[in-house]
């Protein structure tokens, strides 16, 4: 097992922490084990600090990724304390700031939370972090009692040996915390699991509906400005000059500051700062060539560049001339709009700067970075600026941006007004100026033989690469492919032969940004409802046929199996509704949904919706059924109704009114099932996106014999 190192700096440090707060601190030093290790051997990790053990038995767990909706202020801590032997209705969970101890594995040890990693990469580390702790604490007993170890035992928060000794953990804390780390301990036996796999109500839930959670927006400081910017127009444009007089005469406007990426307007509170701003007046100079952008003009280009041979190549045919030989072709061309992330919090970022450094409040998925970004703005060390992770109100990749472009704003605001400031996007400042899940086309070209069966599949796909120019770019795009880009195509689990996929990576003004499942949101579309008519055009059952295609994959089969098995596939409807079927990988997890739809009034209704998912050891089924519940309401918004369209170099959309996304009367029934008996544990945030829209498509093509090759659905004529 993982061996602990001590580190006396950190450990004097958090024993004086736990003095001043009235608890005892147990510190813990985990290399980081696995991927992250074998990628950077020599790295020397400071120690981790995941567990505070109070005189009064509270344990307090520090939560290492952002809570954002999630569930992992309850998930993490139940990866700890399953093994600690604690008291669960003692447990708290607080965030972690930013600090390189509170590395995601998963990612090199950079801290993130995002590609449904949180539980996945912490699954083993933390399990560990509760076993040292609860034989350090078993330990710490036995010397007192002068017994051995063997002899004792822990459960619920207490230490008991034989003739009735018992001793709380906290009356141990202080003594187990200075003894040595264990070198070697031995994790339970999953049959042996009090904890993991069981529902358990999530920690965070009271604070949040009686108000007591504090998110990002509900910071206050002394003296605390508000502020809001007014970006570009047009993408790329820069400032030539604004007016300053007009706005400074707004009641209660401070400051009006130029930053990179527009004008600030500062004032005491958010009406006087967006007063301020709307008397602003700002003459842009805007590039003539991103003046002339607009969704129309891509999609011609993007269609024109489908059609041509060139780019680059992410999976060759075995065969490249297999497909002259079909009996009969299936072609298609997709199209999906550039998509906004929408989180219902707002962005939002507090900043204290005083001479020495700097003090954030946020809630950001990748709190080490933008402590970066905000270090290189004010001239400090990283070390001088203190990041203050804050639970946020949704995020779906919005708040994981290399380019920190919210952070940089305040803190570039802080700096010009010196005066501590919260900078507020308001969702029209987003949806028009922020960073965007990129438009995309696929084409493919698809030859059949007589029995139906595929002799050959090229396919290409045209869009913006997320990873180019990023610190992910050096190995995540390789010989001109960014995997986003393609990801679940080349790498598909249904044996298609001959299978060749191209990739043309378009560059543009337009910001381009992860958004929930990343490429998975419109691979698996394409591949889902493609999989789907070519079983139509063979007269083959959809299900029957995806088994055959997956039948080298048995993991898939028992996802499809279990999903059709819920939804009563092949059961009769009552009239006019159909049923469709998709199966997606991502991130790890396997998910299939069988979705139930009818038309109403002439648009799609989606009735019911069953999910069948495949993450391996399930830590909280109440978490994994909220989650791939969410995942279905967030995609069937998409594929319905959202869309992001330029003209003239801007987005047209503002707000919810006019991108809309998923309404409460929209929502249908979701079950969801989980696999049994998977052994690796991986995420379950953004695997339930994918499948949902060809689902729903794949439904409606069964209900209207209508294939939808532009989204959202909701454009299309189906009646």
């Amino acid at each position: 097992m993982t061996t602990s190192v001590k580190n006396a700096s950190r450990r004097k440090f958090l024993q004086s922490s736990g003095a001043l707060s009235g608890a005892l601190v147990i510190a813990f030093y985990l290399p980081m084990g696995g991927r992250a290790y074998a990628q950077a051997p020599k790295m020397v990790y400071p120690p981790n600090a995941f567990l505070r053990i109070g005189k009064d038995n509270t344990v307090t767990v520090i939560v290492k990724h952002l809570e954002f909706g999630q569930g992992v202020q309850t998930s993490l801590p139940m990866l700890i304390c399953e093994e600690l032997e604690c008291d669960w209705t003692k447990v708290k969970a607080e965030l972690a700031p930013a600090d390189p101890v509170y590395g995601n594995i998963f990612w090199g040890g950079m801290q993130g939370t995002g590609g449904s990693s949180s539980v996945a990469n912490s699954f083993d580390q933390l399990r560990l972090v509760g076993a040292q702790a609860r034989t350090m604490l078993i330990q710490a007993a036995a010397t007192q009692w002068k017994l051995k170890p063997e002899e004792l035992k822990a459960d619920k928060g207490f230490v008991t040996g034989p003739g009735g000794k018992k001793a709380s953990f906290g009356s141990l804390a202080d003594a187990a915390m200075k003894l040595p780390i264990p070198q070697d301990v031995k994790l339970k036996d999953p049959k042996d699991w009090k904890l993991i796999g069981k529902p358990t109500r999530r920690l965070d839930a009271p604070d949040k509906v009686d108000g007591k959670a504090v998110f990002g927006i509900d910071v206050k400081r002394p003296n605390l400005h508000t502020a809001v910017v007014m970006h570009p127009p047009v993408f790329g444009a820069q400032v030539k000059s604004f007016n300053v007089d007009k706005v400074k005469a707004v009641s209660g406007v401070t400051h009006v500051i130029e930053i990179a990426s527009g004008v600030a307007v500062v004032g005491k509170g958010y009406w006087a700062a967006k007063s301020g701003r709307d008397v602003l007046e700002v003459e842009w100079d805007i590039p003539r060539t991103a003046s002339t952008l607009s969704t129309e003009r891509l999609r011609a280009d993007y269609r024109d560049l489908a059609g041509k041979p060139g780019g680059a190549v992410a999976k060759k045919a075995d065969n490249p001339e297999a497909i002259k030989g079909a009996v009969r072709t299936i072609s298609a061309e997709y199209e999906f709009p550039f998509l906004a992330h929408a989180a219902m919090e707002p962005l939002n970022c507090t900043v204290e700067l005083r001479a020495d450094g700097a003090e954030i409040w946020a809630g950001t998925q990748m709190p080490g970075v933008d402590q970066a970004a905000a270090a290189k703005v004010f001239g400090f060390k990283p070390e001088q600026v203190k990041v203050n992770t804050l639970t946020a109100g949704g995020g779906f990749g919005r708040r994981a941006n290399p380019n920190s472009d919210w952070i940089i704003d305040a803190c570039e605001i802080a700096k010009g007004a010196q005066v501590p400031v919260k900078l507020v996007w308001s969702r029209e400042d987003d949806i028009r100026g922020g960073y965007y899940r990129p438009m995309y086309v696929h084409r493919a070209d698809i030859g059949l033989d007589a029995q139906g069966n595929i002799v050959g599949w090229n396919h290409v796909v045209v869009g913006q690469s997320i990873l180019t120019g990023t610190p992910f770019e050096a190995f995540a795009v390789k010989d001109g492919v960014d995997g986003t880009s393609v990801e679940g195509v080349p790498d598909t689990k249904y044996d298609i032969p001959n299978l060749a996929v191209t990739l043309r990576s378009v560059g543009l003004p337009v910001p381009p940004l992860w958004w929930r499942s990343v490429g998975h949101t419109h691979t698996g579309f394409v591949m889902e409802t493609l999989i789907d008519e070519i079983a139509a055009a063979s007269k083959q059952d959809p299900v029957a046929f995806r088994r055959k295609l997956l039948a080298k994959d048995p993991r898939f089969v028992k996802v499809l199996d279990l999903a059709a098995e819920k939804a009563g596939w092949g059961s009769p409807l009552p009239a006019g509704r159909a049923r469709g079927v998709a199966i997606v990988e991502s991130f790890g997890t396997i998910c299939a949904q069988v979705a139930e739809v009818s038309l109403e009034n002439g648009a799609p209704k989606v009735h019911r919706v069953t999910a069948a998912i495949d993450c391996g050891p399930v830590v909280n089924p109440m978490t994994v059924e909220a989650q791939v519940q969410s995942a279905i309401a967030y995609g069937l918004g998409a594929v319905l109704y959202s869309e992001l369209t330029l003209k003239d170099g801007g987005v047209q959309q503002s707000n919810f009114h006019d991108y809309r996304v998923l309404r409460l009367s929209d929502m249908p029934q979701v079950s969801v099932f989980t696999v049994p008996g998977g052994t690796k544990v991986s995420g379950v945030g953004e695997p339930g996106t994918p499948p949902i829209g060809p689902a729903v498509a794949n439904a409606l093509a069964a209900l209207t014999g209508k294939r939808a090759r532009v989204l959202p659905l909701a454009n299309m004529k189906w009646a």
